[in-house]
């Protein structure tokens, strides 16, 4: 192994950019998350930045393997790629009316 290699990357410690619940999405700069632990703004938090999720999502139906954006605003996903930072993909489709969805994090940096 090279002498540089730090680590994996799939679970990073992030600084919170707000109050975090365990298990919700958190955005860092360019870099999307989703907190393993509770964490007050400003305080060290393990997030994992891979995997598939059940995340707060906004109002509108969802397809399977469509594009999914976090809006920071808001706190869910959407599929609005507008003023928000592509995350990952939808893993299994969604009704209008659900507030939970399930998606694919790929792990990019917009």
């Amino acid at each position: 192994m090279a002498k540089n290699y730090v680590q994996p990357g799939e679970t990073l410690t992030l600084i919170a950019p707000r109050a975090v619940s365990s298990g919700s999405g958190l955005l860092v700069g360019a870099l999307f998350a989703v907190a393993l632990a509770d964490a007050a703004s400003g305080s060290q938090v393990e997030a994992r930045r891979v995997g598939v999720w059940d995340l707060a999502k906004a109002a509108g139906a969802w397809t399977q393997g469509q594009k999914v954006y976090w809006d920071n605003a808001a706190f869910n996903l959407t599929t609005t790629a507008t003023s928000n930072t592509l995350v990952g993909v939808v893993a299994q489709a969604q009704a209008s009316a659900d507030t939970v969805g399930r998606v694919l994090l790929t792990g990019q940096v917009s």
